[in-house]
């Protein structure tokens, strides 16, 4: 948690212009708090509020927003109302000055770059969608796409939703049998692939990974495939087509269908504890809904925009934002492969190519990056950013100041957003009405009503830390887990009676902004104290003499806990036995002498998932000499050795 001021404060102008002050002012609302007091104490009246400001379509009209009469883990929305995403995406766009502009711009590692109108891009979309239709894909049935970021996926994800199927994006990384396992959970009609994508210059056999998956799934009766890389690849007739034969012929125009507005429009997979894969179910009028809080409201996206955020396809947050671009006529920068390759400066130079004015980006990406100086950066020219957005990890103070001075250039406010696929966006992000702290959160986002608890449920004050509920349920909620009715339940509405705990840790300072200090599952409590492993890690990268770091606790005779520590050395720094107490050190100088370190291990990288999540269940599990559990979402599985090599040969150990 940061002990800092203010870093930065919204311009009167900015304030004015946003979408946020519309939306106050529509509704005779003073203020932020204004709103937060109105909806909790009606919240029907401000999602009704927030659909009809994003103006969505409902061919058939709701009858009410909000039903819990089945208990609030199943809630009802839009009750008796029809939509679907692209009616409210493509479709609204026909005809308009919007279809003539840029939906898609993107970029390959080679440099060749490609750009999609949105009359290009529904064309796409209608001709894939009729191509599906053809073979049998229809409304519930449930399409893979297994692609990487292209404007392909994004006609794809369109194509699937337009038929009233239900679009499962897979991460483009995945094996066979971590494909097999989800398109079998899924019962998957179809799967949209392509023959192999680039990956820092090497070739990766996308085809030749969905050809293993599709022999261990029965229900899986067709594959169409993109030329993408042109790498050689076996073929089963009958169930295998390529995407330009199959959309040869088909209508350029394709309708939407409407279909009940809370019908899944996509069913994503996420790694649970138990490493078995959880399906979070994201509805049509979920998915709307919440982006129209998170970016529209509260990320200020404009259909003036464009926007940037380097990921992959299966980590939520990019059909996500595909859909709030879509829903404001934004145009979405998409870059194959990886952000550091073929040059270090590759993300800050498509900002300034491509005119990018808000950027998505990963706080552990940005220390990645931050390892090669801010001369990665000078001479660049990136003042077309006006907003940036950050998730997935807490943020290093160090890290936040990097990227506030030498991308944001101190004037760019920078607006955390904390959440999870099950959330279909945030719970927690800032807003361009509110001064934001280095690594804070400036508020709950309006809807979610979330609250700080401690044990028994209660709410914390000021600086203590707690588990993340929500008091009420949000319109983007999963419903439920794919068939996991009981898990789902046990999962986040077990801990308190009718609170959803999302399974964070959190804290609230005094000025009211909020931090997220890791997950309640990596929760280390020391001597009878609690604290995330954010704090812990803060302290040893505050140092400058390591990159990254993972704090996890270990058993110990002694304080129940120890906490243990495996470190990315700087550029310069020797990784042994003095760097290892200059780190001990620093913690417990931090926390207190009960925190030191026990053990310090020093790696080349951390493990982390393709979201760049730092793994600490598997980190934990490695030091513990336990097996690693599921690994299928890895980026990087060589670490996995890695740190078992090098935790076999660290020496400190805690007096």
């Amino acid at each position: 948690m940061s002990g800092s001021g203010f870093a930065w404060r919204p311009s009167p102008e900015l304030v004015a212009g946003s979408n946020l002050r519309a939306f106050l002012d529509r509704h005779a609302l003073t203020d932020f708090t204004a709103l937060e007091g109105r909806l909790a104490g009606d919240p029907e009246w401000f999602w009704d509020a927030v659909l009809r400001f994003a103006e969505l379509r409902f061919p058939t009209p709701y009858t009410r927003v909000i039903d819990s009469t089945r208990g609030l883990p199943w809630t009802q929305w839009c009750v008796g109302g029809t939509t679907n995403v692209v009616l409210n995406t493509l479709d609204r766009h026909r005809g308009t000055a919007v279809a003539a502009r840029p939906a898609i711009v993107w970029e390959a590692e080679t440099g060749e770059r490609k750009t999609w109108s949105y009359a290009e891009l529904d064309r796409e979309a209608s001709r894939l969608a009729g191509a599906l239709r053809q073979r049998g894909i229809g409304a519930g049935d449930v399409v893979a796409i297994y692609l990487p970021l292209l404007p392909e996926t994004v006609a794809a994800l369109y194509a699937v939703l337009r038929l009233g199927a239900i679009a499962m994006p897979l991460y483009s990384g995945f094996a066979a049998d971590a494909l097999a396992q989800r398109l079998n959970e899924a019962e998957a009609k179809a799967a949209i692939t392509c023959d192999g994508t680039r990956r820092r210059g090497q070739v990766v056999a996308m085809k030749a990974e969905m050809d293993g998956a599709a022999r261990a799934t029965p229900s899986l009766k067709h594959v169409i495939v993109h030329r993408l890389a042109g790498n050689s690849l076996a073929w089963q007739p009958g169930r295998d087509s390529w995407w330009q034969d199959a959309v040869a012929g088909q209508p350029d125009r394709l309708d939407s269908i409407a279909v009940p507005a809370d019908d899944p429009a996509m069913l994503i997979f996420t790694s649970g504890t138990s490493g078995r894969p959880k399906g979070i179910v994201v509805t049509h009028c979920g998915v709307l809904g919440k982006m129209t809080t998170d970016f529209i409201l509260c990320a200020d996206l404009k259909p003036t925009d464009r926007f940037m955020w380097f990921t992959d396809f299966g980590w939520a947050v990019a059909p996500y934002t595909t859909i709030a671009c879509g829903m404001q006529g934004a145009t979405l920068v998409l870059g194959e492969g990886a952000p550091d390759f073929p040059d270090e400066a590759r993300m800050w130079r498509m900002v300034q190519d491509y005119s990018v004015s808000v950027l998505g980006s990963a706080p552990t990406a940005i220390r990645s990056l931050m390892r090669q100086g801010p001369q990665s950066v000078a001479g660049l020219d990136l003042s077309s950013l006006r907003v940036s957005v950050s998730g997935g990890e807490p943020w290093t103070e160090e890290a936040w100041h990097w990227f506030f001075r030498h991308i944001g250039k101190a004037r760019v406010p920078m607006l955390n957003w904390s959440g999870g696929t099950e959330i279909t966006g945030g719970i927690l992000f800032g807003t361009l009405l509110h001064p934001v702290k280095p690594c804070a959160f400036t508020c709950s986002i309006p809807g979610m009503q979330a609250d700080v608890v401690d044990e028994q449920g209660r709410s914390s004050a000021a600086g203590e830390v707690g588990e993340l509920v929500l008091r009420a349920p949000s319109i983007g909620l999963t419903r439920g887990f794919w068939r996991d009715r009981e898990q789902y339940l046990e999962t986040y509405w077990s801990t308190f009676p009718d609170l959803w705990r999302q399974g964070d840790l959190a804290v609230r300072d005094a000025d009211g902004q909020w931090f997220v200090t890791g997950r309640s599952d990596d929760t280390l409590k020391i001597s009878g104290k609690r604290t995330g492993p954010a704090e812990i890690e803060g302290l040893l990268t505050g140092t400058g003499l390591v990159s990254e770091a993972a704090a996890v606790g270990l058993p110990d005779p002694i304080s129940g806990q120890a906490v243990s520590c495996v470190c990315v050395p700087a550029p310069g720094a020797r990784p042994d036995a003095a760097l290892a107490k200059a780190m001990a050190d620093a913690v417990a100088k931090g926390l207190g002498r009960s925190f030191r370190p026990k053990r310090v291990v020093f790696v080349a990288d951390l493990p982390k998932n393709r979201s760049l999540k730092i793994l600490r269940r598997t980190v934990k599990a490695v030091l513990l000499g336990e097996p690693p559990g599921d690994l299928s979402t890895m980026l990087n599985p060589e670490a996995v050795a890695a740190l078992g090599t090098a935790a076999e040969q660290s020496s400190y150990t805690r007096p």
